[in-house]
């Protein structure tokens, strides 16, 4: 079975930390650990989210400009791709030593096309870097930051977030996939990229993590979208006294919940709609859980299941 396997930011940084390489190594360690049942027997590409690595990359930019020349935000991104990417081998080809399971781990910096009239670059949306509260959230406004309250989590920086059109890395991505190479590709979404004169441009922004995966998945034909997270199930009325778990529904009823606005913008939002746009273009299921249930989730027995 082909998988690509969305890691959020929760599995690599949990709400709270502070981005120190001993507490990276810790939890993408544990995250690597869940995936083993996993990679064992099928054929994998992960991807994953760099909101607060590409926060923290942007403050250090900020701050070390008075010496150094700023970045543009494409190239944090890549940045991010090459941190993150990195620890995330290492610690998977530990685990696959451990676990005798003989597999090739490779790094791709991914680059994502998008649309350079997007609406999403006149309405930023998409949340990176840490949690302020209110207060230091008026001050980062005084700044020109755009800010806003992130699912009732905290204050956070908002950045442009275009939708995904084409993975340009596909062709190479899908080649690897079919000599069973586990691949680690559109870390942070992909760094965006438009088409200027017949020529690839990087822009600013950050592209939401989950659709550039289902722009993945549809790219290399994958059975599964399996979408890891902070919580274990996608919810109706979430963080309310009416809390219900979902554990199963179809694309209809998916796109009767988003209308309803049970789902988190800068959260379970995109989730839903990139495994939605999955299902549409030939996935077979996507799965929605936590990374310590990823394993059960496949077999059915935890996490939120969305199908056709």
């Amino acid at each position: 079975m082909k998988i690509v396997i969305a890691l959020g930011g929760n599995s690599i940084l949990k709400k709270g930390e502070r981005q120190s390489y001993s507490t990276l190594i810790k939890n993408i360690k544990s995250t690597c650990r869940n995936l083993v049942p996993i990679i064992m027997n099928n054929k994998v590409v992960i991807s994953h989210g760099n909101g607060p690595e590409i926060g923290y990359l942007a403050i250090q930019n900020e701050i070390a400009s008075v010496k150094v020349p700023k970045m543009p935000l494409d190239v944090l991104g890549a940045e991010s791709q090459a941190l993150i990417g990195y620890l995330l081998e290492e610690q998977l080809n530990n685990q696959l030593r451990e676990n005798k399971i003989k597999r090739l781990v490779a790094t791709l910096v991914t680059q994502v096309l998008v649309n350079k009239k997007d609406k999403a670059f006149r309405n930023p949306t998409k949340p990176i870097g840490p949690f302020y509260t209110k207060k230091e959230s008026e001050k980062l406004k005084k700044r020109g930051y755009i800010i806003i309250n992130d699912a009732g989590r905290g204050y956070r920086r908002v950045v442009a977030s275009p939708k995904p059109v084409k993975i340009i890395e596909k062709d190479i991505i899908k080649k690897l996939v079919e000599k069973n190479i586990i691949v680690i590709a559109c870390g942070g979404g992909g760094i965006p990229v438009v088409t200027a004169g017949g020529k690839l441009k990087g822009i600013e922004g950050v592209i939401d993590k989950d659709l550039a995966s289902s722009c993945l998945g549809k790219s290399i034909k994958a059975d599964v979208l399996l979408i890891l997270t902070g919580v274990p199930y996608a919810y109706l009325n979430y963080g309310k006294k009416n809390q219900k778990i979902i554990k199963k529904m179809n694309v209809k009823e998916a796109r009767k919940y988003l209308n309803d606005g049970h789902f988190g913008v800068g959260s379970m939002k995109p989730k839903i709609e990139a495994g939605i746009d999955f299902l549409l273009h030939g996935g077979k299921r996507v799965i929605i859980t936590e990374p310590r249930f990823c394993a059960d989730a496949l077999r059915g027995k935890k996490g939120t299941l969305i199908i056709r």
